[in-house]
């Protein structure tokens, strides 16, 4: 059926230390994502719920799946409308609050895209098209918190060092 997409992980826990999880402090939080076809990624918890610093934890992954999603559907508009891009960063902040019983919820995620496109005539419809790119993200439209834009635009330099 056109329209209808699924997506499939594997999501694996490496984290038993030899007792499983007979207390808090006796396993890591240590897991692997893994799909069909692609590299995996190691995962943890955020360091301040006992996990890995050195891994990627779930909430840096949504954060993550917001920007790229904006990204992608960002450089397909300015592809659309003739807004040449030469290069794109994005530095997203999440915020997420702990609630008294122990759980969490995102408040929101601000995108903050550095946006380099080819001519300064570009730039205005360039900055624009961010506001379309959010209100066709799959992933915005998916969350139930605010997602913002916070963009900036550059102009390649002509001058080649």
């Amino acid at each position: 059926m056109k329209g209808i997409h699924t997506y499939q992980t594997k999501t694996e826990w490496t984290g038993n230390l030899g007792s499983g999880t007979s207390g808090y402090r006796n396993y890591s939080r240590d897991h692997m994502i893994d799909a069909t076809h692609k590299s995996p990624i190691s995962a943890s918890s955020d360091p301040a719920f006992r996990g890995d610093p050195a891994r990627y934890n779930p909430e840096e992954l949504l954060v993550a799946s917001l920007s790229s999603c904006h990204m992608l559907w960002y450089l397909h508009l300015c592809a659309e409308a003739g807004v040449v891009v030469t290069a794109y960063t994005d530095y997203a902040t999440g915020t997420m609050v702990e609630t008294a019983d122990t759980g969490g919820h995102f408040t929101e995620v601000v995108l903050h895209p550095v946006v380099t496109v080819s001519e300064q005539s570009m730039v205005e419809k360039a900055n624009a098209l961010h506001a379309s790119a959010h209100h066709l993200c799959f992933i915005a439209n998916s969350v139930n918190f605010p997602v913002r834009h916070e963009a900036s635009c550059l102009i390649l330099s002509t001058s080649v060092q």
